[in-house]
Protein backbone atom coordinates (compact mmCIF):
# COMPACT_ATOMS: atom_id res chain seq x y z
CA UNK A 1 0.00 0.00 0.00
CA UNK A 2 1.31 3.47 -0.92
CA UNK A 3 1.57 6.14 1.74
CA UNK A 4 1.46 9.94 1.92
CA UNK A 5 3.25 12.17 4.40
CA UNK A 6 1.45 15.25 5.78
CA UNK A 7 2.48 17.46 8.68
CA UNK A 8 5.38 15.12 9.30
CA UNK A 9 3.25 11.97 9.60
CA UNK A 10 2.94 9.17 7.04
CA UNK A 11 -0.62 8.00 6.33
CA UNK A 12 -1.86 4.87 4.59
CA UNK A 13 -4.11 5.38 1.60
CA UNK A 14 -7.61 4.00 2.06
CA UNK A 15 -8.39 0.42 1.15
CA UNK A 16 -12.18 1.04 1.03
CA UNK A 17 -14.46 3.41 -0.89
CA UNK A 18 -15.03 6.55 1.13
CA UNK A 19 -18.66 7.66 0.70
CA UNK A 20 -19.40 11.13 -0.67
CA UNK A 21 -19.75 13.91 1.91
CA UNK A 22 -18.01 11.99 4.68
CA UNK A 23 -17.36 14.11 7.76
CA UNK A 24 -14.48 14.15 10.22
CA UNK A 25 -16.37 15.18 13.35
CA UNK A 26 -13.42 15.94 15.63
CA UNK A 27 -10.47 18.05 14.55
CA UNK A 28 -8.60 21.06 15.91
CA UNK A 29 -6.72 23.95 14.34
CA UNK A 30 -3.86 25.69 16.16
CA UNK A 31 -2.09 28.91 15.26
CA UNK A 32 -0.35 30.82 13.98
CA UNK A 33 0.78 31.38 17.56
CA UNK A 34 1.66 35.02 16.92
CA UNK A 35 -1.89 35.71 15.69
CA UNK A 36 -4.00 33.65 18.09
CA UNK A 37 -2.81 33.93 21.68
CA UNK A 38 -3.14 31.06 24.15
CA UNK A 39 -4.88 31.36 27.50
CA UNK A 40 -2.52 31.82 30.46
CA UNK A 41 -4.59 29.13 32.24
CA UNK A 42 -4.00 26.45 29.59
CA UNK A 43 -2.85 22.94 30.44
CA UNK A 44 -0.38 22.65 27.55
CA UNK A 45 1.14 24.63 24.67
CA UNK A 46 0.62 23.12 21.20
CA UNK A 47 2.49 23.77 18.00
CA UNK A 48 0.90 25.11 14.83
CA UNK A 49 -1.55 22.91 12.91
CA UNK A 50 -2.99 24.82 9.98
CA UNK A 51 -6.19 24.67 7.97
CA UNK A 52 -4.03 23.97 4.91
CA UNK A 53 -2.54 20.85 6.51
CA UNK A 54 -5.98 19.66 7.62
CA UNK A 55 -7.52 20.08 4.18
CA UNK A 56 -4.57 18.35 2.50
CA UNK A 57 -5.04 15.34 4.77
CA UNK A 58 -8.77 15.27 4.13
CA UNK A 59 -8.27 15.48 0.36
CA UNK A 60 -6.10 12.37 0.47
CA UNK A 61 -8.60 10.57 2.71
CA UNK A 62 -11.61 11.59 0.61
CA UNK A 63 -13.24 13.55 3.45
CA UNK A 64 -15.35 16.51 2.31
CA UNK A 65 -16.84 17.83 5.56
CA UNK A 66 -15.24 18.71 8.86
CA UNK A 67 -16.06 19.77 12.40
CA UNK A 68 -13.52 22.04 14.10
CA UNK A 69 -13.63 21.59 17.88
CA UNK A 70 -12.30 24.59 19.77
CA UNK A 71 -9.24 23.39 21.73
CA UNK A 72 -8.67 24.09 25.41
CA UNK A 73 -5.38 26.11 25.14
CA UNK A 74 -7.36 29.08 23.81
CA UNK A 75 -9.85 29.15 26.69
CA UNK A 76 -13.08 30.85 25.61
CA UNK A 77 -11.44 32.94 22.87
CA UNK A 78 -12.80 31.22 19.77
CA UNK A 79 -10.96 33.42 17.25
CA UNK A 80 -8.76 30.64 15.86
CA UNK A 81 -11.67 28.24 15.38
CA UNK A 82 -13.89 30.90 13.77
CA UNK A 83 -11.04 31.86 11.44
CA UNK A 84 -10.76 28.21 10.36
CA UNK A 85 -14.51 28.04 9.68
CA UNK A 86 -14.33 31.15 7.51
CA UNK A 87 -11.42 29.75 5.53
CA UNK A 88 -13.10 26.40 4.86
CA UNK A 89 -16.63 27.66 4.23
CA UNK A 90 -19.88 25.72 3.98
CA UNK A 91 -18.29 22.29 4.42
CA UNK A 92 -17.20 23.17 7.96
CA UNK A 93 -18.98 23.38 11.29
CA UNK A 94 -17.57 24.26 14.68
CA UNK A 95 -17.88 23.59 18.39
CA UNK A 96 -17.15 26.60 20.59
CA UNK A 97 -16.08 27.07 24.19
CA UNK A 98 -18.00 29.84 25.96
CA UNK A 99 -18.14 31.30 29.43
CA UNK A 100 -20.79 33.02 31.55
CA UNK A 101 -20.06 36.37 29.93
CA UNK A 102 -20.75 35.17 26.39
CA UNK A 103 -23.83 37.10 25.29
CA UNK A 104 -26.77 36.20 23.10
CA UNK A 105 -25.54 38.39 20.24
CA UNK A 106 -22.12 36.68 20.31
CA UNK A 107 -23.77 33.26 20.18
CA UNK A 108 -25.93 34.30 17.23
CA UNK A 109 -22.90 35.62 15.39
CA UNK A 110 -21.05 32.35 15.97
CA UNK A 111 -24.09 30.43 14.74
CA UNK A 112 -24.00 32.38 11.48
CA UNK A 113 -20.31 31.48 11.14
CA UNK A 114 -21.00 27.74 11.51
CA UNK A 115 -20.88 26.97 15.22
CA UNK A 116 -23.41 24.29 16.16
CA UNK A 117 -22.48 23.33 19.72
CA UNK A 118 -20.42 24.13 22.80
CA UNK A 119 -17.86 21.98 24.53
CA UNK A 120 -17.51 21.31 28.24
CA UNK A 121 -13.99 19.96 28.57
CA UNK A 122 -14.33 18.41 32.02
CA UNK A 123 -11.62 15.78 31.58
CA UNK A 124 -8.78 18.08 30.58
CA UNK A 125 -9.74 20.47 33.38
CA UNK A 126 -9.64 17.60 35.90
CA UNK A 127 -13.28 18.09 36.94
CA UNK A 128 -14.64 15.04 38.73
CA UNK A 129 -17.16 16.68 41.11
CA UNK A 130 -20.67 15.61 39.98
CA UNK A 131 -22.41 18.60 41.58
CA UNK A 132 -20.15 21.11 39.85
CA UNK A 133 -20.52 19.25 36.55
CA UNK A 134 -24.33 19.19 36.89
CA UNK A 135 -24.39 22.93 37.46
CA UNK A 136 -22.21 23.53 34.40
CA UNK A 137 -24.36 21.27 32.24
CA UNK A 138 -27.61 22.99 33.26
CA UNK A 139 -26.06 26.39 32.56
CA UNK A 140 -24.78 25.24 29.15
CA UNK A 141 -28.21 23.88 28.22
CA UNK A 142 -29.80 27.21 29.14
CA UNK A 143 -27.34 29.14 26.96
CA UNK A 144 -27.77 27.03 23.80
CA UNK A 145 -31.43 26.04 23.83
CA UNK A 146 -32.69 28.91 21.64
CA UNK A 147 -30.08 28.18 18.98
CA UNK A 148 -30.73 24.44 18.77
CA UNK A 149 -27.09 23.66 19.52
CA UNK A 150 -25.79 20.54 21.23
CA UNK A 151 -23.44 20.14 24.17
CA UNK A 152 -20.23 18.20 23.69
CA UNK A 153 -18.76 16.62 26.81
CA UNK A 154 -15.23 15.40 27.25
CA UNK A 155 -15.49 13.32 30.39
CA UNK A 156 -15.29 9.76 31.71
CA UNK A 157 -17.81 7.02 32.32
CA UNK A 158 -18.05 7.54 36.08
CA UNK A 159 -18.86 11.24 35.84
CA UNK A 160 -21.15 10.69 32.86
CA UNK A 161 -23.13 8.15 34.89
CA UNK A 162 -23.48 10.73 37.68
CA UNK A 163 -24.88 13.19 35.11
CA UNK A 164 -27.44 10.73 33.77
CA UNK A 165 -30.38 12.37 35.55
CA UNK A 166 -29.44 15.82 34.25
CA UNK A 167 -29.04 14.54 30.70
CA UNK A 168 -32.53 13.07 30.86
CA UNK A 169 -33.95 16.42 31.98
CA UNK A 170 -32.47 18.77 29.38
CA UNK A 171 -33.54 18.99 25.76
CA UNK A 172 -30.17 19.76 24.16
CA UNK A 173 -28.49 16.79 22.46
CA UNK A 174 -25.39 15.53 24.29
CA UNK A 175 -22.28 14.33 22.46
CA UNK A 176 -19.44 12.55 24.26
CA UNK A 177 -15.89 12.59 22.92
CA UNK A 178 -13.50 9.69 22.50
CA UNK A 179 -15.72 6.75 23.52
CA UNK A 180 -16.39 8.64 26.80
CA UNK A 181 -13.00 7.23 27.78
CA UNK A 182 -14.30 3.67 28.11
CA UNK A 183 -11.07 1.72 28.65
CA UNK A 184 -10.70 -1.06 26.10
CA UNK A 185 -8.70 -3.31 28.40
CA UNK A 186 -11.52 -3.26 30.98
CA UNK A 187 -13.89 -4.89 28.51
CA UNK A 188 -17.55 -4.48 27.66
CA UNK A 189 -18.77 -5.03 31.23
CA UNK A 190 -16.73 -2.26 32.86
CA UNK A 191 -18.33 -0.08 35.56
CA UNK A 192 -20.70 2.71 34.43
CA UNK A 193 -20.62 1.72 30.77
CA UNK A 194 -24.18 0.41 31.05
CA UNK A 195 -25.49 3.87 32.00
CA UNK A 196 -23.96 5.40 28.87
CA UNK A 197 -25.29 2.61 26.68
CA UNK A 198 -28.80 3.20 28.05
CA UNK A 199 -28.58 6.89 27.13
CA UNK A 200 -27.28 5.97 23.68
CA UNK A 201 -30.03 3.43 23.14
CA UNK A 202 -32.66 6.00 24.08
CA UNK A 203 -31.21 8.55 21.69
CA UNK A 204 -30.16 11.02 24.39
CA UNK A 205 -26.41 10.77 23.80
CA UNK A 206 -24.25 10.67 20.68
CA UNK A 207 -20.83 8.99 20.85
CA UNK A 208 -17.74 10.02 18.93
CA UNK A 209 -15.82 6.88 18.03
CA UNK A 210 -12.68 8.98 17.93
CA UNK A 211 -9.07 8.75 19.07
CA UNK A 212 -8.99 5.09 20.16
CA UNK A 213 -5.35 5.60 21.18
CA UNK A 214 -6.81 7.54 24.15
CA UNK A 215 -8.69 4.49 25.43
CA UNK A 216 -6.41 1.59 24.53
CA UNK A 217 -2.80 0.54 24.88
CA UNK A 218 -3.19 -0.99 21.42
CA UNK A 219 -5.92 0.67 19.28
CA UNK A 220 -5.68 -2.28 16.86
CA UNK A 221 -6.61 -4.78 19.58
CA UNK A 222 -9.69 -6.98 19.62
CA UNK A 223 -10.66 -5.31 22.92
CA UNK A 224 -10.80 -1.91 21.23
CA UNK A 225 -12.82 -3.37 18.39
CA UNK A 226 -15.27 -4.91 20.88
CA UNK A 227 -15.88 -1.55 22.58
CA UNK A 228 -16.46 0.19 19.24
CA UNK A 229 -18.82 -2.49 17.99
CA UNK A 230 -20.74 -2.47 21.27
CA UNK A 231 -21.52 1.21 20.83
CA UNK A 232 -22.47 0.78 17.17
CA UNK A 233 -24.71 -2.20 17.85
CA UNK A 234 -26.44 -0.34 20.69
CA UNK A 235 -27.67 2.44 18.40
CA UNK A 236 -25.93 3.17 15.07
CA UNK A 237 -28.07 6.31 14.64
CA UNK A 238 -26.14 7.94 17.51
CA UNK A 239 -22.61 7.20 16.27
CA UNK A 240 -20.07 9.66 14.86
CA UNK A 241 -16.47 9.32 13.73
CA UNK A 242 -13.65 11.79 14.26
CA UNK A 243 -9.90 11.69 13.77
CA UNK A 244 -8.84 14.05 16.60
CA UNK A 245 -6.30 15.59 14.18
CA UNK A 246 -3.62 16.87 14.82
CA UNK A 247 -3.76 14.55 17.85
CA UNK A 248 -2.75 16.75 20.79
CA UNK A 249 -1.52 15.17 23.98
CA UNK A 250 1.78 13.71 22.79
CA UNK A 251 3.35 14.32 26.21
CA UNK A 252 0.18 14.31 28.30
CA UNK A 253 0.78 13.09 31.83
CA UNK A 254 4.41 14.22 31.79
CA UNK A 255 5.79 17.33 33.40
CA UNK A 256 5.82 19.96 30.69
CA UNK A 257 6.46 23.69 31.15
CA UNK A 258 4.00 25.95 29.33
CA UNK A 259 6.90 27.58 27.55
CA UNK A 260 7.72 24.25 25.91
CA UNK A 261 5.72 23.18 22.87
CA UNK A 262 4.01 19.84 23.42
CA UNK A 263 4.36 17.48 20.49
CA UNK A 264 1.38 16.00 18.66
CA UNK A 265 0.85 12.24 18.55
CA UNK A 266 2.10 10.86 15.19
CA UNK A 267 -1.15 9.05 14.38
CA UNK A 268 -1.60 7.47 10.94
CA UNK A 269 -5.13 8.64 10.06
CA UNK A 270 -5.31 6.50 6.95
CA UNK A 271 -4.63 3.41 9.03
CA UNK A 272 -7.17 4.57 11.62
CA UNK A 273 -9.87 4.89 8.96
CA UNK A 274 -9.03 1.54 7.37
CA UNK A 275 -9.29 -0.05 10.81
CA UNK A 276 -12.60 1.69 11.48
CA UNK A 277 -14.08 0.48 8.19
CA UNK A 278 -13.12 -3.09 9.10
CA UNK A 279 -14.78 -2.71 12.52
CA UNK A 280 -18.02 -1.57 10.85
CA UNK A 281 -17.78 -4.06 7.95
CA UNK A 282 -20.94 -2.76 6.25
CA UNK A 283 -20.84 0.00 3.58
CA UNK A 284 -24.36 1.24 4.34
CA UNK A 285 -23.69 1.42 8.07
CA UNK A 286 -20.36 3.11 7.42
CA UNK A 287 -22.13 5.71 5.29
CA UNK A 288 -24.63 6.33 8.09
CA UNK A 289 -21.84 7.02 10.59
CA UNK A 290 -19.62 9.05 8.26
CA UNK A 291 -22.29 10.96 6.32
CA UNK A 292 -25.92 10.82 7.46
CA UNK A 293 -25.46 11.11 11.22
CA UNK A 294 -23.12 14.13 11.11
CA UNK A 295 -25.27 15.82 8.46
CA UNK A 296 -28.21 15.60 10.87
CA UNK A 297 -26.38 16.67 14.03
CA UNK A 298 -24.22 19.44 12.54
CA UNK A 299 -26.85 20.83 10.16
CA UNK A 300 -24.98 20.30 6.88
Amino acid sequence: MRNRTIHGVTHELLDFQMPDFACDCHTHVFGPAEQFLFSPNRQYTPGNASVTDLLELHQILGIQRVVIVHPSPYGSDNSCTLDALQKIGSNARGIAVIDRDTGRSQLQEMHEMGIRGIRLNLETSGIQDPEFAKHELFKAAEQVQELGWHIQLYTNLKLLAALKGVIQQISAPIVVDHFCRAQAELGVDQPDLGDLLELVQNGRVWVKLSAPHRIAVDPDSLETQAIAQLFVNTNPDQMLWGSDWPHPGGKRGQENALGEIESFNPIDDGHALNRFAKWIDDPLLLEKILVSNPAKLYDF
